[in-house]
């Protein structure tokens, strides 16, 4: 079983936890929240980790994301092992759009508080690479088509 060390950084601190025996992630709750600007927010989760060599930790959102106007900024988040800070998560959100008297008005909820469950995380062996530089790729089926192109045929 692979080691997590866990250090709580803040007063609000919840520890991780599964949702169920068989889930995929942990559910990581919000000990600190700072908007940076009238839709961006900082979530602070209030844990530093040591991840073993040879992992990293990745921050996704949780499902029920879908009920909000939110996006989750650097989805998914990436961990890594010789980083010792605070996990935070940054969140936009979007407008939602009321016409109240015919008047287009918007508006601008973050859907959580302190203590919510905000974010999942989960662990991943990161495999050692190189790149070998190479003056000509072989031909594919694909070739160079890009954005929606597999398929469209």
């Amino acid at each position: 079983m692979l080691d997590i060390k866990i250090k709580p950084t803040h007063d609000n601190f919840k520890h991780p936890i599964k949702g169920s025996e068989h889930a995929a992630c942990w559910d990581v709750y919000a000990a600190e929240i700072a908007q940076l600007n009238y839709n961006k927010y900082e979530v602070n989760l209030g844990f530093a980790t040591e991840i073993p060599d040879t992992y990293k930790g990745v921050i996704v959102p949780r499902s029920s994301i879908t009920k909000a106007n939110l996006i989750m900024q650097n989805s998914p988040a990436q961990i890594d092992s010789d980083y010792r800070g605070d996990w935070k998560v940054v969140f936009k959100v979007l407008p939602t759009h009321k016409f109240i008297e015919k008047e287009l008005e918007l508006e601008w909820e973050f859907p959580y508080n302190i203590g919510d469950r905000v974010a999942q995380i989960y662990f991943e062996e990161v495999k050692p690479f190189e790149f070998n530089l190479v003056s000509s790729l072989p031909n594919s089926d694909r070739g160079t088509g890009g954005f929606g192109s597999s398929g469209n045929k």
